[in-house]
């Protein structure tokens, strides 16, 4: 089973908000996931980002990898493998 942490889009048509989910590569973009860690919202100025950086550790020890995007939004927070 390959774990992914990802981006899951929330909100409305053109106001669009992100919950950083845990999920099985399988599952679809919005559907099923394991875990909820965080949220982005790139609408507000500056960009909202909020993530439990503990458990993005234990995911990550566990095997989880992150998506492209999510990679860049942890580089930028700060947070590493």
């Amino acid at each position: 089973m390959a774990v992914r942490i990802r981006l899951k889009r929330m909100g409305a048509k053109k106001k669009p908000f992100y919950r950083i989910v845990v999920a099985d590569s399988r599952f679809p973009r919005d559907g099923r996931f394991i875990e909820e860690i965080g949220y982005y919202n790139p609408t507000t100025k500056p960009t909202t980002f909020e993530v439990d950086a503990d458990k993005v550790q234990q995911w990550m020890a566990k095997g989880a990898r992150p998506s492209d995007t999510v990679k860049a939004l942890f580089e930028r927070a700060g947070i590493n493998k």
